[in-house]
């Protein structure tokens, strides 16, 4: 059973929630992270990311950014740009995209889940990108960036969800690029106590994005937990902020490939190598895949359409995946891509940034794309319900988390 608490949530006064609310951390680099806080001085991105308030010569690893983020919280929170919402409550978090619209609960989840796999992974994480999120929420003594969780549609929730929508929200707003987003409290005590008591009854919860910040924040509780050796289980550092989403209303967008070179090869070798395994056809206009087991392919300014080969599919959660088919037999027997995660000739195009976008990086830099059809949600379970773990960049989610509209503190 799943254990998703409600909180007493810090979040943005509701005249400034627009401009507070930021993209994740981590879709910035440093220098895109500075241009973001001068645009809009309100950002909680000035503090995810502290760096941005010293000169580039500081580290932005070191001690005093950290410092500089628990001050800069506790500043807004004492000038009243944030409040402290008093009552344990679950919050509604509605974001649309397009016409499309995606709906969780914000709540608490339980570092023993994770630990225990209730909440359940896909990926691993490494230990440098943790550690940095560790040293913010350890210092800032609070989480500030939701992790993003799915589980398998419930009744009872999306009845309370409705039932709470029909309420005027908290906050609604569009940001900057296009997103809206609306979020309405949940706080009557039967509503609060019917969906804890149906979460209760999830077997599995599924960490859909955010492995780093789950890995930190568990991480945190633990070393709370050594340093207090008489809790007991309900502080506040037991539990990690979330945003809970059914499966029936999230999308996966594709993560596209392009190769630097093609090994050694010419085109038209190349092409013939992966003939014996793909059925290739070249396409009057850009491939985007309208089904499993099919890719689009950009080679020497011409789209071809591919598609696998019976012999090469596969039943298995992992293998049958088509990031897997495309890098068990192209990427690393034709390419040499043994190691896509720190082999520097391939990278990685999220589909946000579209077909367009792969032509553009083949007159830059790269000889070769490939377009995919996005992993599904149902995909995403199965590797995780079998213990496994997906290749990398094999999920990209869309629209993203705002940090700084919900804050736990620990």
């Amino acid at each position: 059973m799943a254990v998703i608490r409600p909180f007493e949530c810090v979040r943005p006064n509701e005249d400034v929630a627009s401009k507070v609310a930021a993209l994740p951390y981590d879709v910035y680099n440093s220098r895109e992270a500075r241009e973001e806080v001068a645009r809009e001085p309100l950002s909680f991105l000035k503090i995810d990311r502290a760096e941005t308030q010293f000169d580039e010569s500081v580290d932005m690893y070191s001690p005093q950014v950290y410092k500089k983020a628990h001050d800069m919280l506790m500043e807004e929170i004492d000038d009243g740009t944030f409040i402290t919402d008093e009552d344990k409550a679950y919050y509604v978090y509605e974001l649309t995209m397009d016409g499309r619209t995606q709906t969780g609960i914000v709540a608490c989840a339980s570092i023993d889940d994770y630990l225990n796999n209730v909440i359940k992974k896909h990926e691993n994480t490494r230990a440098e990108k943790e550690q940095d999120r560790i040293n913010h929420v350890d210092v800032c003594g609070a989480q500030t960036g939701p992790i993003f969780l799915a589980y398998r549609a419930d009744n009872v929730i999306n009845g309370e969800v409705i039932r709470a929508k029909q309420e005027k929200p908290i906050y609604s707003f569009t940001s900057v690029d296009g997103i809206r987003h609306q979020v309405w409290k949940i706080s009557d005590a039967d509503s609060v106590c019917r969906i804890e008591t149906a979460f209760a009854g999830i077997q599995d919860i599924y960490i859909a994005d955010g492995h780093h910040r789950a890995a930190s924040a568990v991480k945190v509780g633990l070393k709370r937990r050594s340093e207090n050796p008489g809790y007991n289980g309900t502080e506040e550092f037991n539990y990690f902020l979330s945003v809970l989403f059914p499966d029936e209303e999230l999308m996966i967008m594709p993560y596209n490939r392009v190769l630097k070179d093609l090994n050694g090869m010419s085109a038209q070798e190349f092409i013939g190598e992966i003939s014996d395994k793909f059925n290739v056809n070249k396409s009057e206009g850009r491939v985007e895949p309208s089904r499993k087991g099919e890719f689009g392919m950009y080679l020497g300014k011409e789209w071809y359409r591919l598609t696998a080969k019976t012999e090469i599919l596969s039943s298995d959660p992992v293998d049958g995946l088509d990031v897997a088919i495309l890098q068990n037999n192209i990427l690393e027997p034709v390419l040499g891509i043994h190691d896509p995660k720190t082999d520097n000739r391939i990278d990685f195009v999220g589909g946000i940034r579209g077909l367009g976008e792969l032509e553009l990086r083949c007159d830059m830099d790269c000889v070769l794309a490939f377009s995919m059809y996005p992993t599904s949600i149902s995909e995403l379970f199965a590797v995780a319900d079998a213990g496994r773990l997906m290749p990398p960049k094999s999920t990209w989610f869309e629209p993203k988390l705002r940090s700084g509209l919900f804050i736990h503190r620990i």
